[in-house]
């Protein structure tokens, strides 16, 4: 699966603003605090453990990525952020009220194990509300490979046995599969309004499936990889921003 290694600066400049947007929707979900504990897994930059901790919530971040704790730790002092990865969390059973990752388990290479170990450090009943990307404008990097004349990468998958399909329906079924109950999962698309610089900043960072390719190009490929995504950028920005549409299944559940 993809590296985010050394990225958290490059990530917190770019897609942290784009994946921030589901927070609201995740934290509504669990409805009001009320005093409890929340352990948010994969927590990038904080965002959610911030927002969390400002609604009431006792709330945990766990990030295994250094420079995303660096990241979070400098834009969110006092917080804490924990060194650990899902299927292997360092929290004894039960220990939170609710366990949120998102956009987490579609970067995991256990899936399945994964959500289960949710399941594992929630309390019994505890609350489970998770992300995944079901759509994502994967034509814009495509097109800035085709004006640049570079051969875009094949897209890493997981063994059959498992991956899961990314759809609502495929979302739910695996979450269930993992030991999920009561779980609803519903799709949410809209339009990222985003910088061609915020763009760049990916790319030039080694961010998500585009950036790692950036970073496995020579220097002559990477000079016409900057030509055609500028003239990408001249094509589809409109008002100086690159609209880039999303969608993405939200699943809420319980533990047993």
């Amino acid at each position: 699966m993809k590296s985010w290694a050394g990225v958290g600066e490059a990530y917190a400049t770019s897609y942290a603003s784009l994946c921030a947007g589901m927070v609201g929707t995740l934290l509504d979900a669990l409805g009001p605090a009320r005093g409890r504990s929340l352990l948010d897994v994969g927590a990038g930059t904080g965002e959610l453990v911030a927002r969390a901790t400002g609604a009431g919530w006792t709330a945990t971040g766990c990030e295994p990525e250094p420079t995303m704790r660096e990241v979070a730790g400098r834009a969110h002092p006092g917080l804490e952020f924990v060194a650990a990865a899902l299927p292997g969390l360092p929290f004894a059973s039960a220990s939170f009220d609710a366990v949120t990752a998102n956009f987490v388990l579609n970067h995991v290479v256990d899936p399945r194990a994964s959500a289960r170990e949710m399941t594992r450090v929630a309390s019994h009943g505890g609350l489970l509300a998770g992300t995944i990307w079901t759509s994502s404008p994967s034509w814009f990097w495509l097109e800035v490979c085709e004006r640049a004349g570079v051969m875009p990468a094949a897209g890493e998958r997981l063994p059959a046995h498992k991956d899961f399909e990314r759809t609502v329906g495929g979302f739910s079924a695996m979450l269930t599969d993992a030991g999920w109950r009561d779980t609803s999962t519903i799709e949410q698309t809209w339009t990222w309004e985003a910088a061609p610089e915020t763009l760049w900043s990916s790319a030039e960072g080694g961010v998500a499936s585009a950036g790692q390719f950036y970073r496995s190009l020579d220097r002559e490929e990477r000079a016409r990889f900057r030509s055609g995504f500028d003239e990408a950028c001249a094509v589809h920005a409109r008002g100086g921003m690159v609209p880039l549409r999303h969608s993405a299944a939200v699943a809420v559940g319980r533990a047993l």
